[in-house]
């Protein structure tokens, strides 16, 4: 398996072509990714202001992944202590799991990324660490205002399911009330997207800023093309 460390150094590493350090970028993304691949990466390209033309601004990756590692660690030092907790829990005969489970041992299905693979651009707003942060203090029992996710204290939004109706956050679709057939419904994305245009950054200008035509600018090549 490779490391993320490693891959973390090639970010760093000056010497290689920025694509190259693209590239370990989003193999530490396969290793550690908070809102799941894709929103992950989103995120960071805002975050960072990572240009669609990398040779504009290639310490932008820098800024990526140094956000990515600062997270992982608060995630990292959290997994340990829960591992060492579990240990001790089974030599004692406690082998059933606590509820609630970390947010990171939930499943697909029942976790907030689910939405977000789904829709890559509602994942929360919040910094990486920030929102690793929230997750543990929620973990220990904090009371915190708002979306579990991202702290948005907004209304829910209703959405309608096909035959009852669910209420998501405004902010990044958390499912706050779920329908009432207990079925997790999937979330049908507000702007089309593909994945080579989130990876190649369509969304964003050379200025490393959002672009402020897409998704209107794909869809007009892909007519002019086709």
């Amino acid at each position: 398996m490779p490391s993320f460390l490693t891959h973390r150094a090639r970010v760093h590493d000056t010497s290689l072509p920025p694509r190259h350090r693209h590239s370990a970028l989003r193999t530490c993304l396969t290793l550690f990714a908070p809102y799941g691949l894709r929103a992950t990466y989103h995120h960071l390209t805002l975050s960072a202001a990572i240009p669609r033309n990398l040779e504009a601004d290639p310490d932008a990756l820098v800024r990526a992944v140094e956000e990515l590692h600062e997270a992982r660690v608060l995630w990292q030092a959290r997994a340990e202590e829960y591992v060492a907790r579990r240990r001790t829990e089974k030599r004692a005969g406690r082998r059933a799991v606590t509820d609630p489970r970390p947010w990171w041992l939930r499943g697909r299905w029942e976790g907030a990324d689910r939405t977000w693979d789904e829709d890559p651009f509602r994942h929360p707003p919040l910094r990486l660490p920030e929102y690793v942060r929230r997750q543990n203090a929620l973990l220990d029992g904090a009371d915190l205002p708002g979306c579990p996710a991202c702290g948005d204290e907004g209304p829910p939004e209703p959405r309608p399911t096909g035959h009852g109706r669910e209420e998501r956050c405004r902010g990044c679709a958390w499912v706050a009330v779920p329908c009432p057939c207990g079925q997790r419904h999937r979330f049908v994305p507000e702007i089309p997207y593909g994945w080579k245009q989130i990876w190649r950054r369509a969304h964003m200008g050379d200025d490393g800023l959002p672009n402020p035509y897409w998704p209107v600018s794909e869809a007009a090549a892909r007519t002019t093309s086709a």
